[in-house]
Formats: structure tokens, C-alpha cells, sequence
């Protein structure tokens, strides 16, 4: 049979889908899976609800067809489960009856369909031709959202400081580049937006796969990266493509890439110097024209020298460096972010944009912002949702208008401050790390001073 969404599309638009078929009868269980099978590019079946969850945290599943009744367990609360974790994995319900209290509760959870057993390949047609117009509708939406904020900001890296101008300078002249890039800093700058940002400004017509190389074992990246033949391991019913291949002609961001098991980096330095990868469990090894950016906020040279981070795998990954700047360091875009993130948060929120008068900016650009722009972006959030101001959100003294004198007495103690502070540095003969330490601040907090003064810190 065909499956074809508004008379138009076919069922290669799904040939690369998943789909987890749970029913504890075993001829109803092949009866599916001989329907799917032709459908799906994995299709994975499960007798329990135990197996199905097991199942289910190994590998990411387009469709779920489950039978409404378990012996192991109530497939209504690991639904809710799995919508509070936030899946929006597309579930077919499967029973032998229609059953007035079970429906009201599968819609509560998001379900997407119903099939009443014995199903036929009539009720199996249906179901995957609106299974593929949801599919379609969600591709679709997201293309939409990614065009809105595309056009809600000509760059996704916002900033008119010095450091993030040499990096949007940077961002264009190597993004039409093959070349590996690997890209440091601090965690929370925006390193993803970097990498996401060199595949789009490229002309690579395959996508964009970001792979967090942090929490995973060896073996299960190995299977992830380069896919596994059938019967590799438990479990391995079908062959799966890897994310290697899923990045075919695009880019792969393989994101704290100090995290990686050592293993797991020679087989890496293969494929980057063979440009070919090999399944798990298989001996075949297939082409791959992929592009691969890395980022880290650890030190990967002191790895090396640990022993914790091969030297020929970071040589092949450092051919181009980009060095992200933390927020403290471009204090003058912080106005520009913290207006930014309050437009369009509050509306993606629905709420009222604050307004952030001078105070409030004057306490967020003397803040050191150790979380760099996602901590702005998660406090301006919050301020958002508990409707108060983002220093009182960070745990600042909120600012009040001050008097004439008030005003007066500021002066006159920041002009101490400053010839104090001055006197101190001349005592270290001009030594900034030294005067630091004996006025008891951070050098970065000296640099700051002297750049409100209008002074050269060098």
C-alpha cells in the first residue's frame, strides 16, 4: 500500500522514521511490525512495558504503537511521564475495545491516535497517513519558528562589542570553509549559536546534528556516531544509521568534545582522517562527507598533557580555533542582550515586556555574569514569569533615585576611590595584578574601574 498525505507525498517521507511497536500478544505484535516494516527505517517491538522503556532510553522513536493494556505496568503514566519529560513522540493506542474512561485519559496525555484490535492493513493506512500529515505539520512549524527568529535578528550572535565583532568577521570568512573548527569558552557563551551559525552561512546542503559528548559511554557513542548492524548487540533487531551518516553533506557539533571516552577518540581520528565510518558489529565501511565543529570549556592542551585527551585527535581538531568571549569581558553588550532576551521572551511568554531603566542596566553590567549569556537570558526569564526586575532576580540591591547631596557625596568618594586606587598601583610600580591583590579586588574588577574612568588598561 501507498501512503500519501493530501493526495500529494509518499512513503519515503517516513522511510527514515523509528517506530516502537509494544503489544504483549505475539501474533498482534508481528501482525504490526509486518505493516510498519516496509515504512520505517527502525522498527523495534517490545512485549512489556519494562522492555519498552529500556528500549525506549537506548534509542529515540518517531511513532510509539502501544497496546492500551500491559501486564507489567500502566502505559498511561509512562505516557504522562514521557510528556512532562517533554517527548513529543507521536503514540498510537492500540485495544481490543473501545473503552469511554481509557480514551478520555489517552487524549488527557497527547495521544495521537486509536486502532481497535484485530487491526487490518485498511485501519494500519490510515493511521500512518496521519501520522505523516503530523510529521509534516511539525517539519513545517519548525521551519516557520526558525524563519521568524531569523527574522526577528540578522544574527543569532548579538553584540556590538569589539570581541563580538572579530567574531561575526570571523563567523563569515570561515563558514564557506570544509575546514574542522574548534571552538572554546566558558560555558553558557554561546558556542552552539557559533557552530549553528557556520553551517548555515555555509553552503553544505546536508543538516545540522549536535551530539553532546558528555554522560555517554564508550560503547553507546560508538553505536550513536557510526550506527550498528543488525544483531550487534542486544537488543539490535534492526541496523541504524548513525548520526555520521544523518550529517551526510552537513555538519556534526560535537559539543564537549573534552568529555569523550578515550576509546571512543581513536575510532573519532579514524573517521576524521578516513572520511569513512564503520557500523558497529559490521564490516562494511561507507563514505561520509561531513564537517565537524567541536567544542569545549576545558583546557584540551592541559588534557593532553594528563593523558586524558589524545594529542593526534586535538592537532586534527585544531585547525581552526574560536575563542568565545564571556560576557564579563563585553560588558557594553549586556543593554543590547537584556533588551533583546525581554522583547522576545515575553512574547514567546505572553506576558508584558518590563521596561529596564539605567539603574537596573547600570546593576546587570556590574554583575560578573559567571554563567555567561545564558545566565542573563534564564534571569531575564524569570523576571518575566515572577514580574520583577532582573537585579532583584539575581539577589542585587535594587537602586533608588538619589538626592542632590546623595549625588554630591558619589562624586566625592569616587574621586577618593580613584586616587587611592591610583596611589596603590604607583606603590606597585604600575604592576595592575599586584595593586589588585593589595586592594583587595579581582583584576577584572580594576579593569572595569579604569574603563568608567575613560583610562587604558593594559
Amino acid at each position: 500500500m501507498d501512503i500519501a498525505v493530501n493526495g500529494g507525498g509518499s512513503k519515503d517521507a517516513v522511510r527514515m522514521s523509528s517506530v516502537l511497536v509494544v503489544d504483549h500478544d505475539k501474533t498482534s505484535r508481528y501482525a504490526i511490525v509486518d505493516g510498519l516494516q516496509q515504512y520505517f527505517g527502525l522498527v523495534e517491538c517490545a512485549e512489556t512495558l519494562a522492555s519498552a522503556q529500556a528500549l525506549h532510553q537506548r534509542c529515540f522513536f518517531d511513532l510509539i504503537v502501544l497496546e492500551s493494556c500491559l501486564p507489567d505496568g500502566d502505559v498511561i503514566d509512562w505516557v504522562h511521564q514521557l510528556r512532562e519529560q517533554g517527548e513529543s513522540t507521536a503514540i498510537i493506542f492500540t485495544a481490543p475495545k473501545t473503552d469511554v474512561e481509557f480514551t478520555l485519559a489517552a487524549l488527557r496525555a497527547d495521544v495521537h491516535d486509536f486502532l481497535l484490535k484485530p487491526i487490518d492493513k485498511t485501519q494500519l493506512k490510515s493511521a500512518l497517513e496521519r501520522f505523516l500529515s503530523l510529521q509534516q505539520c511539525r517539519m513545517e512549524n519548525q521551519l516557520l519558528r526558525r524563519q521568524v527568529e531569523k527574522d526577528l535578528s540578522s544574527t543569532s550572535i548579538l553584540g556590538e562589542s569589539r570581541p563580538i565583532l572579530q567574531l561575526q568577521e570571523m563567523i563569515q570568512r570561515i563558514a564557506p570553509m570544509p575546514s574542522t573548527v574548534l571552538i572554546e569558552g566558558e560555558s553558557g557563551t554561546g558556542k552552539e549559536l557559533v557552530a549553528r551559525a557556520l553551517h548555515d552561512l555555509s553552503d553544505r546542503q546536508g543538516s545540522f546534528v549536535p551530539v553532546n559528548c558528555g554522560g555517554m559511554s564508550a560503547e553507546l557513542m560508538e553505536s550513536e556516531l557510526f550506527g550498528h548492524a543488525r544483531g550487534a548487540f542486544t537488543g539490535a533487531h534492526q541496523a541504524r544509521d548513525g548520526l555520521f551518516s544523518f550529517a551526510n553533506k552537513g555538519t556534526l557539533f560535537l559539543d564537549e568534545i573534552g568529555e569523550m571516552p578515550l576509546p571512543m577518540q581513536a575510532h573519532l581520528l579514524r573517521v576524521l582522517e578516513e572520511h569513512t565510518v564503520r557500523p558497529v558489529g559490521s564490516n562494511q565501511e561507507t563514505d561520509v562527507d561531513v564537517r565537524i565543529v567541536a567544542a569545549t570549556n576545558r583546557d584540551l592542551e592541559q588534557l593532553v598533557q594528563a593523558g586524558r585527551f589524545r594529542k593526534d585527535l586535538f592537532y586534527r581538531l585544531n585547525v581552526i580555533r574560536v575563542s568565545m568571549p564571556p560576557l564579563r569581558s563585553r560588558v557594553e553588550d549586556i543593554p543590547l542582550l537584556a533588551r533583546h532576551f525581554c522583547k522576545h521572551l515575553s512574547i514567546e511568554l505572553g506576558v508584558n515586556p518590563p521596561q529596564i531603566g539605567d539603574n537596573e542596566i547600570k546593576q546587570l553590567t556590574n554583575y560578573d555574569w559567571p554563567g555567561n549569556v545564558r545566565e542573563l537570558k534564564n534571569v531575564i526569564e524569570r523576571c518575566l514569569l515572577l514580574n520583577h526586575s532582573p537585579s532583584y532576580c539575581l539577589g542585587l540591591p535594587r537602586e533608588t533615585e538619589k538626592s542632590p547631596v546623595d549625588e554630591a557625596q558619589d562624586l566625592l568618594l569616587s574621586s577618593v576611590e580613584k586616587q587611592h586606587i591610583l596611589k596603590v598601583l604607583d606603590m606597585e610600580s604600575g604592576n595592575k595584578s599586584a595593586a589588585a591583590r593589595q586592594l583587595g579586588v579581582s583584576r577584572k574588577t580594576l579593569e572595569r574601574k579604569f574603563k568608567a574612568w575613560g583610562m587604558e588598561f593594559n
